[in-house]
């Protein structure tokens, strides 16, 4: 047994200081800690940078956050709850979005998207669509709005009717 003893007298030269931290780690409260981290920045940075798309649809992920702004549920959607028409080869994709007494009626087709806003009334509508440039619509009186080109991808609406913005849940075209 002492043989077994003796085999680990040595381990103490390895064992760091008794608060936990081996031999040479940086405390928090370490001066060097800033210097690390800004060194260890500037190497990311040049080795390994963010590719510009990301970074476009990082600072649009942020735009989103407006502390205004409601979120529209998804209340319907014609990929699940709908029952299929036969004959149809492509029909289009019905979604309903509601938030507090505002409701968004969308019909996605394979030229555009077509929809209206509820209660009626003149509205400015964003396609959201990650990195790509966001589609800029425009709700008439009855709250009645068309975009030529379908989205592609994830997409969600963002809506401002008067002072009120209404962000649609995000969903993949």
């Amino acid at each position: 047994m002492s043989d077994q003893h003796d085999d680990f007298d040595g381990l103490d030269d390895f064992a760091g200081p008794r608060d936990g931290l081996p031999e040479g780690a940086l405390a928090d409260d370490d001066p060097d800690d800033g210097l690390l981290e800004e060194e260890l920045r500037q190497a990311a940075a040049i080795l390994d940078p963010v590719p510009a798309g990301l970074r476009q649809v990082a600072v649009d992920a942020f735009a989103l956050h407006d502390l205004d702004a409601r979120v529209a549920e998804l209340t319907f959607d014609s990929l699940v709850d709908a029952i299929p028409v036969r004959g149809e080869a492509d029909p289009p994709r019905m979604l309903t979005f509601r938030s507090d007494g505002v409701t968004v009626d969308v019909e996605v087709t394979a030229d555009g998207l077509i929809g209206q806003v509820l209660p009626p009334g003149p509205a400015r509508i964003e396609v959201l669509s990650g990195p790509r440039a966001h589609a800029r619509l425009t709700a008439d009186d009855m709250g009645r709005f068309t975009g030529d080109a379908p989205p592609a991808g994830p997409f969600a609406l963002r809506l401002r009717t008067g002072g009120e913005v209404v962000v649609t849940e995000w969903l993949r075209a």
